[in-house]
Protein backbone atom coordinates (compact mmCIF):
# COMPACT_ATOMS: atom_id res chain seq x y z
CA UNK A 1 0.00 0.00 0.00
CA UNK A 2 1.34 3.71 -0.90
CA UNK A 3 2.62 5.16 2.28
CA UNK A 4 1.14 8.33 4.09
CA UNK A 5 0.97 11.30 2.55
CA UNK A 6 4.02 13.97 1.82
CA UNK A 7 4.39 16.99 2.08
CA UNK A 8 4.45 20.43 -0.09
CA UNK A 9 6.99 21.82 -2.15
CA UNK A 10 10.17 21.63 -0.26
CA UNK A 11 11.68 24.54 1.15
CA UNK A 12 15.27 23.03 0.70
CA UNK A 13 15.22 20.54 -2.08
CA UNK A 14 17.37 17.75 -1.77
CA UNK A 15 14.99 15.15 -3.96
CA UNK A 16 18.10 13.86 -6.26
CA UNK A 17 21.38 13.27 -6.12
CA UNK A 18 22.16 17.36 -7.03
CA UNK A 19 20.85 17.96 -3.35
CA UNK A 20 20.21 21.78 -4.67
CA UNK A 21 18.77 23.16 -1.93
CA UNK A 22 16.28 24.84 -3.36
CA UNK A 23 13.29 26.75 -1.67
CA UNK A 24 10.74 25.08 -4.61
CA UNK A 25 8.04 27.30 -3.09
CA UNK A 26 9.61 30.38 -4.60
CA UNK A 27 12.39 29.19 -7.32
CA UNK A 28 13.35 26.24 -9.54
CA UNK A 29 15.52 23.46 -8.22
CA UNK A 30 18.45 22.49 -10.03
CA UNK A 31 16.17 20.11 -12.09
CA UNK A 32 13.81 23.10 -13.47
CA UNK A 33 11.35 22.09 -11.36
CA UNK A 34 9.46 24.89 -9.25
CA UNK A 35 6.39 25.19 -6.58
CA UNK A 36 3.28 23.34 -9.21
CA UNK A 37 3.37 19.97 -10.32
CA UNK A 38 3.23 19.59 -13.80
CA UNK A 39 3.00 16.68 -16.50
CA UNK A 40 3.02 15.99 -20.05
CA UNK A 41 1.12 13.18 -20.85
CA UNK A 42 -0.88 10.54 -19.41
CA UNK A 43 -1.61 7.42 -21.83
CA UNK A 44 -1.33 3.46 -22.35
CA UNK A 45 2.02 3.28 -23.48
CA UNK A 46 2.88 0.25 -25.94
CA UNK A 47 7.07 0.82 -25.91
CA UNK A 48 8.14 -0.27 -22.84
CA UNK A 49 9.18 -3.92 -22.36
CA UNK A 50 6.41 -6.67 -22.87
CA UNK A 51 6.68 -7.76 -19.89
CA UNK A 52 5.31 -3.88 -18.88
CA UNK A 53 3.89 -3.15 -21.66
CA UNK A 54 1.57 -6.11 -21.97
CA UNK A 55 -1.36 -6.40 -24.42
CA UNK A 56 -2.98 -3.15 -22.70
CA UNK A 57 -0.79 -0.98 -22.05
CA UNK A 58 1.57 0.41 -19.33
CA UNK A 59 -0.54 3.20 -18.24
CA UNK A 60 2.43 5.98 -18.37
CA UNK A 61 2.38 9.51 -16.90
CA UNK A 62 5.23 11.80 -18.16
CA UNK A 63 6.41 14.18 -15.61
CA UNK A 64 7.95 17.92 -16.63
CA UNK A 65 11.91 18.38 -15.66
CA UNK A 66 14.56 16.12 -14.79
CA UNK A 67 17.39 15.78 -12.48
CA UNK A 68 19.75 14.48 -15.34
CA UNK A 69 20.45 17.18 -18.69
CA UNK A 70 21.21 14.60 -21.46
CA UNK A 71 22.53 16.55 -24.65
CA UNK A 72 20.18 13.26 -26.71
CA UNK A 73 16.95 13.21 -24.45
CA UNK A 74 14.45 12.06 -26.83
CA UNK A 75 12.13 13.90 -24.31
CA UNK A 76 14.14 17.15 -24.32
CA UNK A 77 10.93 18.89 -24.56
CA UNK A 78 9.60 18.03 -21.56
CA UNK A 79 12.90 17.07 -19.55
CA UNK A 80 14.86 20.15 -20.44
CA UNK A 81 12.23 22.75 -22.06
CA UNK A 82 9.66 22.36 -18.73
CA UNK A 83 6.74 21.24 -21.53
CA UNK A 84 4.17 20.73 -19.18
CA UNK A 85 0.45 21.59 -17.86
CA UNK A 86 0.48 22.61 -14.36
CA UNK A 87 -2.34 20.29 -12.60
CA UNK A 88 -2.93 19.78 -8.57
CA UNK A 89 -2.50 16.74 -6.59
CA UNK A 90 -6.19 15.93 -6.77
CA UNK A 91 -5.79 15.62 -10.63
CA UNK A 92 -3.08 13.63 -10.34
CA UNK A 93 -4.89 11.13 -8.64
CA UNK A 94 -8.06 11.59 -10.83
CA UNK A 95 -5.21 10.77 -13.92
CA UNK A 96 -3.84 7.42 -11.68
CA UNK A 97 -7.66 6.23 -11.81
CA UNK A 98 -9.03 7.14 -15.21
CA UNK A 99 -5.72 4.96 -16.61
CA UNK A 100 -6.77 2.17 -14.50
CA UNK A 101 -10.42 2.45 -15.68
CA UNK A 102 -8.72 2.43 -19.38
CA UNK A 103 -7.34 -1.15 -18.54
CA UNK A 104 -3.66 -0.55 -18.40
CA UNK A 105 -1.29 -3.27 -16.50
CA UNK A 106 0.11 -0.54 -14.12
CA UNK A 107 0.85 2.48 -13.44
CA UNK A 108 4.15 3.76 -15.02
CA UNK A 109 5.75 7.31 -13.53
CA UNK A 110 8.15 8.85 -15.88
CA UNK A 111 10.70 11.08 -14.26
CA UNK A 112 9.03 11.68 -11.22
CA UNK A 113 11.56 12.08 -8.13
CA UNK A 114 11.56 16.18 -8.45
CA UNK A 115 7.68 15.62 -8.14
CA UNK A 116 7.50 13.13 -5.80
CA UNK A 117 6.22 15.55 -2.57
CA UNK A 118 2.75 15.31 -4.98
CA UNK A 119 3.26 12.06 -6.19
CA UNK A 120 3.06 10.64 -3.15
CA UNK A 121 -0.25 11.96 -1.79
CA UNK A 122 -1.97 11.54 -5.31
CA UNK A 123 -1.15 7.39 -5.38
CA UNK A 124 -2.12 7.11 -1.68
CA UNK A 125 -5.24 8.81 -2.86
CA UNK A 126 -5.84 6.78 -5.85
CA UNK A 127 -5.63 3.88 -3.48
CA UNK A 128 -8.01 4.31 -1.08
CA UNK A 129 -10.45 5.03 -4.43
CA UNK A 130 -9.59 1.33 -5.27
CA UNK A 131 -6.40 1.77 -7.66
CA UNK A 132 -4.65 -1.36 -6.86
CA UNK A 133 -2.44 -1.08 -10.43
CA UNK A 134 1.70 -2.18 -9.74
CA UNK A 135 3.80 0.84 -9.47
CA UNK A 136 6.40 1.24 -11.98
CA UNK A 137 9.21 4.10 -11.68
CA UNK A 138 11.19 4.54 -14.87
CA UNK A 139 13.95 6.38 -14.18
CA UNK A 140 17.32 7.30 -15.78
CA UNK A 141 18.88 5.95 -12.80
CA UNK A 142 20.59 8.99 -10.86
CA UNK A 143 18.61 8.44 -7.62
CA UNK A 144 19.97 8.60 -3.80
CA UNK A 145 19.62 5.71 -1.96
CA UNK A 146 17.23 7.34 0.52
CA UNK A 147 14.94 7.88 -2.49
CA UNK A 148 14.92 4.54 -2.96
CA UNK A 149 14.48 3.31 0.80
CA UNK A 150 11.75 5.94 0.77
CA UNK A 151 9.82 4.55 -1.87
CA UNK A 152 10.09 1.04 -0.64
CA UNK A 153 6.60 -0.24 -0.25
CA UNK A 154 4.89 2.64 -3.24
CA UNK A 155 7.40 1.39 -6.17
CA UNK A 156 6.44 -2.68 -7.35
CA UNK A 157 8.76 -2.52 -10.30
CA UNK A 158 11.85 -0.22 -10.91
CA UNK A 159 12.48 0.26 -14.58
CA UNK A 160 16.06 2.33 -14.18
CA UNK A 161 18.71 3.31 -16.77
CA UNK A 162 22.48 2.19 -16.14
CA UNK A 163 23.84 5.07 -18.92
CA UNK A 164 27.25 4.75 -18.01
CA UNK A 165 30.18 3.97 -16.05
CA UNK A 166 32.82 6.53 -17.57
CA UNK A 167 32.73 9.89 -15.60
CA UNK A 168 33.90 11.59 -18.44
CA UNK A 169 31.11 10.63 -20.19
CA UNK A 170 28.40 10.92 -18.12
CA UNK A 171 29.49 14.87 -17.26
CA UNK A 172 29.39 15.40 -21.36
CA UNK A 173 26.70 13.83 -21.95
CA UNK A 174 24.39 14.07 -19.19
CA UNK A 175 26.13 16.87 -16.65
CA UNK A 176 26.51 14.36 -14.26
CA UNK A 177 29.97 13.29 -13.34
CA UNK A 178 29.11 11.26 -10.37
CA UNK A 179 26.20 9.32 -12.26
CA UNK A 180 27.63 5.56 -12.16
CA UNK A 181 28.90 6.31 -8.62
CA UNK A 182 25.44 7.09 -7.91
CA UNK A 183 23.57 5.34 -9.86
CA UNK A 184 25.15 1.76 -9.17
CA UNK A 185 24.67 2.46 -5.04
CA UNK A 186 20.73 3.02 -6.05
CA UNK A 187 20.63 0.05 -8.51
CA UNK A 188 22.08 -2.51 -5.67
CA UNK A 189 19.04 -0.70 -3.23
CA UNK A 190 16.32 -1.29 -5.85
CA UNK A 191 17.56 -4.77 -5.83
CA UNK A 192 17.54 -5.31 -2.34
CA UNK A 193 14.16 -3.31 -1.60
CA UNK A 194 12.20 -5.53 -4.66
CA UNK A 195 13.78 -8.83 -4.28
CA UNK A 196 14.07 -11.02 -7.48
CA UNK A 197 11.48 -10.26 -10.68
CA UNK A 198 8.27 -12.03 -9.92
CA UNK A 199 5.62 -12.12 -12.73
CA UNK A 200 2.23 -13.08 -13.23
CA UNK A 201 0.31 -16.57 -15.27
CA UNK A 202 0.40 -13.17 -18.11
CA UNK A 203 4.20 -12.93 -17.84
CA UNK A 204 3.44 -9.46 -16.45
CA UNK A 205 5.84 -8.45 -13.99
CA UNK A 206 4.75 -7.97 -10.60
CA UNK A 207 7.62 -7.00 -8.84
CA UNK A 208 11.05 -6.66 -9.33
CA UNK A 209 13.73 -4.67 -11.46
CA UNK A 210 14.79 -4.31 -15.12
CA UNK A 211 18.08 -2.75 -16.02
CA UNK A 212 18.14 -0.97 -19.31
CA UNK A 213 20.99 0.23 -21.24
CA UNK A 214 20.92 2.26 -24.18
CA UNK A 215 24.01 1.72 -26.25
CA UNK A 216 25.55 4.99 -27.56
CA UNK A 217 27.72 5.12 -31.14
CA UNK A 218 31.28 5.64 -30.25
CA UNK A 219 30.95 4.58 -26.30
CA UNK A 220 31.20 0.75 -26.73
CA UNK A 221 33.94 0.64 -24.50
CA UNK A 222 32.15 2.19 -21.89
CA UNK A 223 28.80 -0.69 -22.86
CA UNK A 224 30.72 -2.81 -22.16
CA UNK A 225 31.56 -1.48 -18.64
CA UNK A 226 28.21 -1.34 -18.01
CA UNK A 227 27.66 -4.64 -18.84
CA UNK A 228 30.17 -5.70 -16.39
CA UNK A 229 28.57 -4.04 -13.60
CA UNK A 230 25.10 -5.91 -14.37
CA UNK A 231 26.94 -9.25 -14.35
CA UNK A 232 29.11 -8.17 -11.05
CA UNK A 233 25.20 -8.14 -9.48
CA UNK A 234 23.11 -11.27 -8.18
CA UNK A 235 22.35 -13.56 -10.88
CA UNK A 236 18.57 -14.07 -11.47
CA UNK A 237 18.33 -10.69 -9.65
CA UNK A 238 17.03 -8.45 -12.43
CA UNK A 239 15.96 -8.05 -16.44
CA UNK A 240 18.35 -6.63 -18.83
CA UNK A 241 17.16 -4.53 -21.55
CA UNK A 242 19.62 -3.72 -23.92
CA UNK A 243 18.69 -0.73 -26.32
CA UNK A 244 19.50 0.03 -29.84
CA UNK A 245 16.96 2.78 -30.65
CA UNK A 246 19.40 5.93 -29.90
CA UNK A 247 18.31 8.78 -31.85
CA UNK A 248 20.25 11.83 -32.72
CA UNK A 249 17.64 14.19 -30.82
CA UNK A 250 18.32 17.66 -28.97
CA UNK A 251 21.66 18.46 -29.26
CA UNK A 252 23.61 15.55 -29.80
CA UNK A 253 25.00 17.33 -32.62
CA UNK A 254 26.54 18.97 -30.59
CA UNK A 255 28.68 16.30 -29.49
CA UNK A 256 30.53 14.92 -32.49
CA UNK A 257 30.11 10.81 -31.98
CA UNK A 258 26.40 11.59 -31.29
CA UNK A 259 25.64 12.84 -34.52
CA UNK A 260 24.69 9.67 -35.45
CA UNK A 261 22.69 6.18 -35.23
CA UNK A 262 24.58 3.10 -33.68
CA UNK A 263 26.31 1.06 -36.03
CA UNK A 264 24.89 -2.57 -36.58
CA UNK A 265 28.44 -3.66 -35.90
CA UNK A 266 29.12 -1.89 -33.13
CA UNK A 267 25.24 -2.75 -31.09
CA UNK A 268 26.60 -6.81 -31.86
CA UNK A 269 29.73 -5.88 -30.14
CA UNK A 270 27.14 -4.99 -27.50
CA UNK A 271 25.07 -7.97 -27.51
CA UNK A 272 28.22 -10.41 -27.81
CA UNK A 273 29.52 -8.97 -25.06
CA UNK A 274 25.96 -9.14 -22.87
CA UNK A 275 25.47 -12.85 -24.06
CA UNK A 276 29.36 -13.53 -23.29
CA UNK A 277 28.91 -12.27 -19.91
CA UNK A 278 25.29 -14.29 -19.70
CA UNK A 279 22.85 -11.47 -19.40
CA UNK A 280 20.73 -13.28 -21.84
CA UNK A 281 17.46 -13.47 -19.59
CA UNK A 282 16.17 -10.12 -20.74
CA UNK A 283 15.41 -7.87 -24.09
CA UNK A 284 17.57 -7.03 -26.23
CA UNK A 285 15.92 -4.38 -29.67
CA UNK A 286 16.74 -4.98 -32.84
CA UNK A 287 18.69 -2.74 -34.64
CA UNK A 288 15.40 -1.18 -36.87
CA UNK A 289 14.31 0.50 -33.16
CA UNK A 290 15.99 3.14 -34.04
CA UNK A 291 13.31 5.72 -34.91
CA UNK A 292 11.59 8.31 -33.74
CA UNK A 293 8.46 6.21 -33.01
CA UNK A 294 9.54 5.94 -29.49
CA UNK A 295 8.49 9.50 -28.52
CA UNK A 296 4.91 9.70 -27.71
CA UNK A 297 3.91 13.33 -28.84
CA UNK A 298 3.38 15.60 -25.65
CA UNK A 299 0.41 17.21 -26.23
CA UNK A 300 -1.42 16.75 -22.48
CA UNK A 301 -3.41 13.69 -23.43
CA UNK A 302 -4.77 12.79 -20.25
CA UNK A 303 -3.98 15.57 -18.14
Amino acid sequence: MPKSPSGPAPARCMLCPRQCGADRRAAAGACGAGGVLKVARAAAHFGEEPCISGSRGSGTVFFSHCPLSCCYCQNWRISAGGLGREISTGRLAGIFLELAAQGVHNLNLVTATQWLPWILPALHEAWERGCRLPVVYNTGGYETVGTVRALDGVVDVWLADVKYVSPALSREYSGAEDYFAVCSKAVREMIARAGPPVYDGAGLLRRGVVLRHLALPGALADSRAVLSFMASLPAGSFVPSLMSQYTPFYRAAEHKPLGRRISTWEYRQVINTAVGLGLTNGYMQQKSSAREEYTPPFDFSGV
